[in-house]
This record gives structure tokens, sequence and C-alpha cells, in this order.
């Protein structure tokens, strides 16, 4: 009963809220906030505190998970997912390949030719919302690997040879769920992406760095509608001394780069392909390189910045053949004059790196050729960056027969092509055991979601690839 002394009623009110405060120990949580501040000498105490007592709070949990349709970069549909916690929203897009290897994690398509020329995902984004999104609803956003499994394991469950394929409800849903969780996992653990994420794979967290860029400043193979066999010719500037400087060497060269192939083959052969590099109808992989070469020491950055190629050789090689790469085979007729042997495409590559500053080879054979990629990394790998892509497709499983048969020295990280953070991870951890170089790769089908660069950060990779500076 209220007292209708206010005196009293003071007492019976301050009685209540010591009582509160007692029951959620609620002073010594701030005074533990408080010598934390003090012991850290927080710059910002309030902003320190505020974090403190953020994460001593009840957990975060996931409470709606919904996606949806959008376009890529090259017009295609892709999955889009939103995974909502107590504490806000988080948005991710999954890309995807026009070069794809057939070991990737299977993405779901409608296969509906009147709709998006059969390459609709609404079955995918269904699966998301009917059957993932209720499967993550009350989880912790920070337990990656455990949702990752979840999804993976037991919702999905399909396998083939190479480990879990996700082929029911498909690595575009998955995926999309997946990057979603870890963006709501930094958040409720107070730390940016990269810092997440380089804890989740128990990396340290005092120092990170920046990566080394890869510009992909000439396009052909499936990337462009010219002659051009190899698909990319990319300048990495390692004589940079901070990110910045990287990315004006980067950017200056493209620009003269650009001059470059005006001048020589006219206006029309500036145009650019799916990642923006400029495709210019040449045919012979040399010239391509000679272009390079030519724009780096006229923009002034001789010595400084090396190049690098993705072959995507399994893009132009028959299975069975006698000389199974045609390094002609976007041209009709073709009379087959430029049909070359595993040994004698090796030998193509060692001339490379010998008339040229080529300092990384990306799938230089195809995905099955492991006899020939064994070799070429014996015979070049202590000089050249031997880049499985196609070949690893970001499996473990994959990486591990690579790593056993000595096939390659080097990883191509693309998270769409394995479908989970937990096992892109995983796969990279195996890579830096074995002494490996690590490269974290867009796709050509990419979104405005930038998570793979706080994946380069967070795993230490050191390098990425995101296309023309364009």
């Amino acid at each position: 009963k209220r007292s209708p002394d206010p005196d009293v009623r003071m007492a019976q009110s301050e009685a209540a809220v010591q009582q509160y405060l007692d029951k959620h120990k609620v002073q010594a949580l701030v005074e533990d906030a408080i010598n934390d501040a003090v012991k850290q000498q927080a710059d910002d105490p309030a902003l320190h505190m505020a974090r403190y007592l953020e994460r001593a709070a009840g957990k975060v949990r996931i409470t709606k998970v919904h996606a949806r349709m959008i376009l890529d970069s090259r017009g295609n549909p892709t999955v889009e997912c939103d995974v909502t916690t107590s504490k806000g929203m988080y948005r991710a897009a999954v890309p995807s390949g026009a070069s794809t290897g057939i070991y990737e994690a299977m993405e779901l398509r409608d296969g509906v030719k009147e709709e998006y020329m059969g390459k609709g995902v609404s079955q995918a984004v269904a699966n998301v919302n009917g059957v993932i999104g209720p499967a993550l609803i009350g989880l912790d956003p920070t337990q990656q690997k455990e949702i990752d499994e979840l999804m993976v394991q037991r919702l999905d469950g399909t396998k083939n040879e190479w480990g879990w394929c996700k082929k029911k409800l498909g690595a575009n849903a998955i995926l999309a769920a997946s990057l979603a969780v870890c963006k709501a996992g930094a958040d409720a653990t107070g730390v940016p992406l990269y810092e997440h994420i380089a804890r989740l794979a128990g990396n340290p967290t005092d120092k990170f760095f920046l990566p080394v860029p890869a510009f992909n400043v000439i396009n052909g193979g499936s990337h462009a509608g010219n002659k051009l066999a190899m698909q990319e010719f990319m300048i990495l500037p390692v004589g940079a001394t901070s990110f910045a400087e990287a990315l004006r060497m980067g950017t200056e060269v493209y620009h003269t780069l650009k001059a470059v192939i005006k001048a020589k083959y006219g206006q029309d052969a500036t145009n650019v392909g799916d990642e923006g590099g400029f495709a210019p109808n040449i045919q012979d992989n040399a010239e391509g390189l000679e272009l390079l070469t030519q724009a780096i020491k006229q923009a002034g950055f001789e010595g400084r910045l090396q190049i690098g190629m993705d072959v995507a050789a399994s893009e132009f090689f028959t299975k069975g053949a006698e000389q199974p790469y045609d390094l002609n085979f976007k041209n009709s007729p073709n009379d087959g004059s430029a049909k070359l042997t595993p040994a004698a495409l090796g030998e193509l590559y060692a001339k490379f790196a010998s008339d040229f500053a080529v300092c990384s080879i990306e799938d230089p054979f195809d995905q099955d050729d492991w006899q020939a990629y064994a070799e070429l990394t014996a015979k070049m790998g202590d000089k050249v960056q031997i880049v499985g892509d196609d070949l690893l497709v970001t499996n473990p499983m994959r990486v591990a027969k690579a790593i056993e048969l000595k096939a390659c020295n080097a990883l191509l990280l693309k998270v769409n092509q394995i479908g989970t953070v937990s096992e892109s991870i995983e796969a990279v951890a195996m890579a830096k055991k074995a002494g490996w170089g690590v490269m974290t790769s867009h796709r050509s089908g990419e979104t405005e979601d930038s998570f793979i660069a706080d994946l380069a950060v967070g795993l230490g990779t050191g390098q990425i690839k995101t296309g023309a500076p364009c």
C-alpha cells in the first residue's frame, strides 16, 4: 500500500532502486567498466566503458533472416541476405563467376530459360527464407563455425567426392547467410569485421596489414570478346611502400596503358571486359605482356610493378586430345596450329617469366591436370607464384591433395567457390601451414558487398585482386 507520507514514499523508492541494483549487480558492472578503462588507459573512457558494458550484456541472438534477388555487375541474378539480431540488421550479397571450375560448390539456378536466361535464383532465395532462416532464429551469430556446419551438414547434407557440395539448398543461398552472419557476429563482439574474421581464424589481432592489390588491366578468355586466350593480365605494385601508393601506381599504369593501346590499335581497342580491363583484339599473349611492360615503363614504375597472369587454362582445354591446350579456341575456323601439349605450354610460361617481369601465374593448366601443375611448380615455383584457382576451388580436400602432390604454391581464395566463411578459413589455414601464398579474389559477377576486403585483412592473405581500377 502506498504511503501518504512523501518521506516514506521516497524511502520506499530508494529501497526499490537499491534492490534492483543489487539484483542485477549494476554497481559492480559499472565499477568493472571504470576499472577496465583505467587499466587500458582509454583515450575515450565513456566509449570504452560503453563497449565494455555492451560485451557484458546478454548474448545477441538472430531474430530474422530474409533473402531477395538482386543483379550482379554482369546483370545476372544473385542472392542478397539480411540477418537481423537484437543489435541491428546486417546485409551480404553473393558474387558469381563467368569462368567457373567444375569442382566449385554448386550454385542453385532456376533453369527457366524464359526468365533471366535460366539464371534466376528464386529457389535459392526461397531456401534462405523457408529453410535456412527459420533454423537460424535464436542462434548466436558469433558462433560462425557451428552455424555454417548447421547449414551445410544438417540443412543441406549433400556430398560428392570432394566433400559438402551444397547441391540441395545451393551454395549461393548458404553463402549469403554465412556472410551476413559473419557481419552480425562482428558487431555482436564489438570489433571491426576484419578483426572478427581474424579471431575466427585464430590469428593475432594486435597488428593488421593491407594486401598488395593485383589490378586486372587486360582482359581475355571468357571475360572479353577479343581473340586473346588467356584470361587476365594483371599488374602488382610490389614496390609500393603503402596501399595508398600501390593504388596510385596501379591507377596511373592503367591510364597509361589505355593511351598505349589507343595509340597502337585505335580508340575502339580501349573497350573493356567484364572486370574493367582493356580488351584489345589481339591474339598473341606475349603481345599483352609487351603492352603492360611498355605502360609500366612509360608510367615511370619500371622495377616497382610486376606482372601476374590468370590463364584460366581449363577454358581452352580439350580432354583426351594429344595437344589439349588450344590458344586459338575463340576463333572460327580454327586450323589447330595453336594447340599445345602440357610440356609445350609449360615452356611458354617459362619464356614469359624469362622475357617479362612475371611473378604470378594462376590456373596454368586444366583443373584435373595435376601432373602438369606439379612439373611446372617444380620447375618455376622458386621464382614464380603458381596459383591454384579452378584446381583448388577453395576446397580443403583439394588443397590437401595439392599440398601432397606439390602441385602449386599459392591458393586463390574465393568464398563462393566453397560456400561458407568457415570452410574458406580452413582452406587458408592449410595453405599457410604449407608455406603457400594466398590471394583473395573477387568474381567477374560482383556486387557492392566489400566483404572480401575485410577477409583479406583478417586472414592476412597479403594479396587481393578485385579487377581493374575503374
